[in-house]
Order: C-alpha cells, then sequence, then structure tokens
C-alpha cells in the first residue's frame, strides 16, 4: 500500500527556515514525479513545486520561486521542500503528492487530479 508521510511543519517567524520532507513507500519512487501542495483555509489546494522522477525538471509556483526549492532523494524514497524567507501568507497545511507520471510540464503540474497519492499534511504557520 502506497504512503506518504510529510513532516518538519511546525510554527516559525517570518522571514525563517523551514525543510519539509515526505517519505514515500512506493516501490516505483524513481519513476513517480513528485509535488508539494499547499491548502489555507477558506482556499483551494494549490501547487507548491513539482519535481521530476529523475529530478532533473521542477517547477515552482511564482510567489515562491526563488524562496523555496524541492529535491528527492531516489535512494532513500524521499522528497523535501526547503522553505526559506517565510512569508505569513505561507501558511498552510503542505501536502505531498506522488504521480504515476514520470514527468508533468508546466501546464500540467499545477493540476491536482495527475497525482495519484497523497500524504495527509503538514502544518506550517509563519507568524509575522
Amino acid at each position: 500500500q502506497v504512503q506518504l508521510v510529510e513532516t518538519g511543519g511546525e510554527l516559525v517567524e517570518a522571514g525563517d527556515s523551514l525543510r519539509l520532507s515526505c517519505a514515500a513507500s512506493i516501490h516505483t519512487f524513481s519513476s513517480n514525479a513528485m509535488a508539494w501542495f499547499r491548502q489555507a483555509p477558506g482556499k483551494e489546494r494549490e501547487v507548491v513545486a513539482h519535481i521530476s522522477a529523475g529530478g532533473s525538471f521542477t517547477y515552482y509556483q511564482l510567489s515562491v520561486e526563488g524562496r523555496f526549492t524541492i529535491s528527492r532523494d531516489n535512494d532513500k524514497n524521499t522528497v523535501y521542500l526547503q522553505m526559506n524567507s517565510l512569508k505569513p501568507e505561507d501558511s498552510a497545511v503542505y501536502y505531498c503528492a506522488a504521480s504515476r507520471y514520470l514527468y508533468l510540464d508546466r501546464e500540467t503540474a499545477p493540476d491536482p487530479h495527475r497525482y495519484n497519492y497523497w500524504g495527509q499534511g503538514t502544518q506550517v504557520t509563519v507568524s509575522s
């Protein structure tokens, strides 16, 4: 059974950094594109960052580009989200997602329906 477990969320101050981790129990992990989404209260779930199966292609939501970095370690079946210069508007539940596709392009990466497996989420709260 596929399982994604996110860790690393916590309460921080504006300007701080956090690193989220997602441990995936997928035997095909090195063939799965991965992504981080987030959802704030009253808002729709939105993509934060996407990484292709091999790690060579990444996509970022415009509001996090230059501040967040997605990476993966296929030997450890883990995907990471390094978040720097955090802002209060980054506060949300962050979800890890896995796709059966090797790669999603800039148009399809933000579509949550392209992802087949989801974690339970980890809360990130940024105080001003």
